[in-house]
């Protein structure tokens, strides 16, 4: 049997027991996994270690080991994190619906657990951890699948989760890890029917594609990230500046960072070259289209692609828009669904922004980098979700659970 078929049988049994969890017993889990990971922080950080001189040797870039880097600070952070998810309600059993039939059948809609959850994701070492904790408080097992680039750091996090879980007589196997880097185990995962519930991938285009294009298991599609933010002709500059700078250079790693500048003409012939001027000097790249290079002369040459690109990386393109409906109309062609913004003082403009832009997050005057569950207020989230069947945006504990109706009779029968 291949390992991940034996995993994802593991993981199904210990649903069972997950789904009959009450808050309490859940919660005591959740602290115990967070106080683990802190007492064992030396050696999450060791492991880590090997993971980010594997990747040097291998070339990866400044931004990619950013995102695989773990230090006592992100340690902690990550504890929190599941400290967050201590503090939110526990979704499931909640009532959603009751239905009184004149034939006398009582109808009630419940959360209930998914069951068991594939997460196949790149190299965010925090992900495991997050995925672990949403899926538990949920009542859900989960199979994951980091990026080989991660390997050490994700063994040793399990490893030390399951210890957490013993140590409460709890069944480590809800936490399961799929350890081969052979591209066959994603492949496998994603026609898991009967053994996982539902598929969510985190990461870049090329891997989302994949899964929804492949799986048969159901997917919540998530995470690719070309995100825009247009300044328009009204824009206040000092605002336009802050939020443009935060969405590229604040983390470009992520996937609700900014890649497309777009720039009402009026607003670039006064401000474009001191705000290009700035985003350089904090080390960003601007890729730029023809009239943009005019006005800053040291900007690349923006391609086609370039704009469908999603970066993760100190790169930006910066394109100028002569209308509202010429910004509205590239962010309709290269949008991925998952954050965009306007910064205006127009309220018409931004009321139509608002309205007409097709994506998880449409944002006026603030920066991308806030679609996130921490900041939504859900605690740790599982990802952004860019569909638009179940979930959508970050996704907190609902989004994890499921419906069941209960109905109660007293022997009726259908006529």
């Amino acid at each position: 049997m291949s390992e991940v078929k034996m995993k994802a049988g593991k993981a199904q049994s210990a649903s069972n027991v997950l789904n009959r969890l009450n808050t309490h017993q859940k919660n005591d889990a959740l602290q115990r996994m967070a106080d683990s990971l802190r007492n064992h922080q030396d050696e999450i950080i060791t492991a880590n270690q090997e993971d980010l001189e594997r990747g040097r040797a291998q070339g990866t870039s400044s931004s990619l080991l950013d995102r695989l880097a773990l230090n006592p600070q992100r340690i902690e952070a990550i504890a929190e994190g599941l400290e967050q998810i201590i503090a939110l309600p526990d979704p499931v059993g909640d009532v959603l619906d009751r239905i009184e039939r004149p034939n006398g059948l009582h109808i009630t809609k419940v959360r209930v657990p998914l069951g068991v959850i594939g997460i196949i994701y790149e190299a965010r070492p925090n992900v495991t951890v997050d995925a672990a904790g949403l899926c538990l408080k949920a009542g859900n097992a989960v199979v994951l699948r980091g990026g080989s680039s991660a390997l050490s750091s994700n063994r040793k996090i399990v490893e030390v989760l399951h210890s957490a879980l013993e140590s409460l007589s709890l069944p480590a196997d809800a936490i399961q890890l799929i350890e081969s880097a052979d591209r066959s185990s994603v492949d496998e995962m994603l026609k898991l029917n009967g053994l996982l519930d539902v598929i969510i991938p985190r990461g870049g285009q090329s891997l989302i594609r994949n899964v929804v294009e492949n799986a048969t298991v159901p997917v919540i599609e998530t995470g690719a990230g070309i995100c825009h933010t247009y300044v328009d002709e009204t824009a206040d500059y000092a605002m336009a500046e802050a939020i443009a700078i935060n969405a590229k250079v604040q983390r470009p790693s992520v996937c609700n960072s900014m890649e497309t500048l777009l720039v009402n003409s009026r607003f670039a012939a006064q401000h474009l070259e001191q705000l290009a001027g700035q985003l350089r000097s904090a080390g960003v790249e601007i890729r730029g289209c023809t009239e943009t290079v005019k006005l800053v002369p040291w900007a690349v040459p923006a391609q086609e692609q370039d704009f469908a690109t999603e970066y993760n990386d100190y790169i930006l393109n910066v394109k100028l828009v002569h209308t509202l409906d010429e910004a509205l109309d590239h962010i309709s062609r290269f949008s991925t669904k998952h954050s965009e913004c306007i910064v205006t003082e127009i309220k018409a403009n931004a009321e139509r922004f608002l309205q007409e832009v097709d994506a998880a997050a449409v944002y006026h005057n603030a920066s991308t980098r806030f679609t996130d569950g921490f900041e939504f207020g859900f605690g740790a989230e599982i990802g952004i979700s860019t569909q638009k069947l179940h979930a959508r945006g970050p996704m907190g504990l609902p989004a994890l659970t499921s419906t069941k109706y209960i109905i109660h009779g007293n022997g009726q029968i259908r006529g």
